[in-house]
């Protein structure tokens, strides 16, 4: 599985004004400590907020803070938000012209993994990002 570049900049502004909670960040000041787009980090605090993830604070100190508790925020949930890439093309709303279509196998093996992925990541909350202690089992990736 590939989350896009705007989940993943969603995933980690989200992170940081967490840690940071309740400071108010700007979109300038959260692109640049992560040496991102500045243009692309705004769109996808405008994302983050029309979900209701941030809210947005006027003024000449103004920027966006969390706007839920950490605890309440499931990763599982913000990448469903933001990620609406199909995982494959025979999986897009449009549909697809796949030649092997509807015979392939491949399709129902994709979205069972798809959704296990998911299901994983609905375990975790944004605050379960933040936690010191925590120890989160890693896959071996050398196989």
């Amino acid at each position: 599985m590939r989350l896009t570049t705007f989940t993943d900049f969603g995933l980690r502004a989200l992170i940081l004004l967490a840690d940071r909670n309740p400071q108010v960040m700007s979109a300038a000041a959260i692109a640049d400590h992560f040496d991102v787009s500045r243009h692309h980090m705004a769109k996808v605090l405008q994302e983050l907020a029309a979900a209701g993830y941030v809210e947005g604070i006027r003024g000449a100190q103004g920027g966006v803070r969390l706007a839920r508790d950490p605890r309440d925020i499931r990763i599982g949930e913000v990448v469903r938000r933001l990620d609406d890439q199909p995982l494959v093309e025979c999986f897009s709303p449009q549909g697809s012209n796949c030649a092997l279509l509807p015979r392939c196998r491949l399709k129902g093996m994709l979205a069972r993994a798809e959704q296990g992925f998911m299901r994983e990541l609905d375990r975790y909350t944004l605050h379960d990002c933040l936690e010191k202690s925590a120890s989160f089992p890693l896959a071996d990736l050398s196989a």
